[in-house]
């Protein structure tokens, strides 16, 4: 049981940095972290929409993360990068801070759902799914989903393509749950296809044949049969 409790061990330590980091770098538009085990210690990846607030006046604010994430969560040797994220409305993580926020300062959740969808989507995403969970409208909690384009819910592409982000909404009638996962642009769809330039080819060419008649073919069978037997068909003197 020693390998399987140090999987477990290194599955809880990567979700406990993972919160740790969400809280403490909420506004610098924290989008995300990768973890990677390196010969000279463990490489911590952050992603966020501002980096200058994760560096910090002298990086000072770099250092205290590094220092917390050693001590508190035992990370050994962690070496900690900080990476712009290009597009902000292609990162799950960061359109799911967003939403919260908006349910935060009163939005409809009708609205906010349905604005974060379309700016999602606008930004050339393949597909896109939000789902808002809790008690939206009155004392019982609902779930409502906003989905468009195309999204996968099983598989391997799961794990590959689909990006997710999770928030959560606290206001005066409860916590709000937030969902976001999308498939970015550019990704390659285990289902996808392409037409390729000789099978277009192959389509024009066979749309100039026509197609021969009956009455041709039987023509075509007579002459075939004078042809291969022609003494049957000599006149008699």
């Amino acid at each position: 049981m020693a390998v399987e409790r140090k999987f477990v061990a290194d599955g809880v330590r990567k979700v406990r940095v993972e919160m740790h980091l969400g809280h403490e770098l909420k506004r610098a538009g924290y989008g995300g972290m990768d973890l990677i085990r390196t010969p000279l210690g463990t490489q911590v990846t952050i992603f966020a929409e501002k980096p200058g607030i994760v560096i910090g006046k002298g990086g000072k604010v770099v250092r205290a993360l590094t220092q917390d994430l050693a001590t508190t969560y035992g990370v050994e040797s962690p070496q900690i990068e900080v990476q712009q994220v290009d597009n902000p409305n292609l990162n799950a993580q960061i359109m799911a801070e967003r939403l919260a926020s908006a349910l935060e300062r009163g939005w409809y959740f009708r609205k906010a759902g349905s604005s974060t969808l379309r700016r999602i989507m606008d930004s050339g995403a393949l597909g896109c799914e939000v789902i808002i969970s809790g008690k939206l409208t009155g004392a019982r909690g609902r779930v409502q989903k906003f989905v468009e384009g195309y999204i996968k819910h099983s598989g391997d592409p799961v794990n590959t393509l689909v990006d997710k982000g999770y928030a959560v909404a606290i206001k005066k009638l409860g916590v709000i749950g937030v969902q976001v996962r999308l498939i970015p642009p550019g990704s390659l769809l285990p289902d996808h296809f392409e037409v390729t330039a000789a099978v277009m080819q192959k389509k024009r060419d066979m749309a100039h044949i026509t197609r021969i008649s009956d009455e041709d073919e039987e023509a075509d069978l007579d002459l075939e049969e004078i042809i291969n037997n022609p003494d049957d068909f000599t006149e008699e003197e």
